[in-house]
């Protein structure tokens, strides 16, 4: 053996048997870490009112005036006609009313979709001077909702907002009119 390579075999000696010595491993491989899943749901809104008298039997809101803490519901019905979701939902104090449709099975048939599938439908009012139901946008049968490229996102959630409605409760006392009925 070369002496002048002597000390560089040592060294590697030592070198390994330090390492040994300590119980060395190298470090793991490093994880992939992946982002969670977008949960994409589905969601409605829409505004709940107070129709006035002078409209009356119209599906005018003109003068109309916001329910605070009306309660509305949405139904669904797959395409066997079925109940698949039903939820009652409360307007805040401008009326408003939004509400996850959590729970809400969507089958790849295109009438278990949500705007084939779902109505929204008057429930109740605070009101006591105004809680009849209205048939404004056929609320009775169950106001169909809307599509109106609405989309709420966050990092991992995205929900596509349908509209309902406006919907409308009517007053149960409304002064007498002394206007001619209107001729159509």
């Amino acid at each position: 053996m070369d002496p002048r390579a002597l000390p560089f075999t040592v060294l590697a000696i030592l070198i390994a048997a330090t390492t040994l010595a300590n119980s060395y491993s190298p470090p793991p491989p490093p994880t992939t870490v992946y982002p969670a899943a977008k949960t994409v749901e589905a969601a409605v809104e829409g505004m709940v009112y107070c129709q006035s008298c002078d409209k009356f039997g119209s599906w005018s809101l003109a003068g109309a005036e916001a329910i605070a803490g009306a309660k509305i519901s949405v139904i669904c019905k797959n395409h066997r006609q079925q109940v698949s979701f039903y939820k009652v939902f409360q307007t805040d104090s401008y009326g408003h009313f939004y509400g996850e449709l959590k729970g809400l099975k969507m089958t790849p048939h295109f009438l278990d979709h949500p705007l084939h599938a779902c109505r929204a439908k008057l429930v109740s009012s605070p009101r006591e001077d105004c809680n009849l139901f209205s048939n404004i946008n056929n609320a009775l049968d169950g106001a169909s909702l809307r599509y109106e490229e609405k989309r709420l996102k966050w990092t991992n959630y995205e929900a596509v907002v349908y509209a309902a409605g406006p919907l409308a409760f009517r007053p149960d006392h409304c002064p007498e009119s002394t206007a001619p009925p209107p001729t159509y």
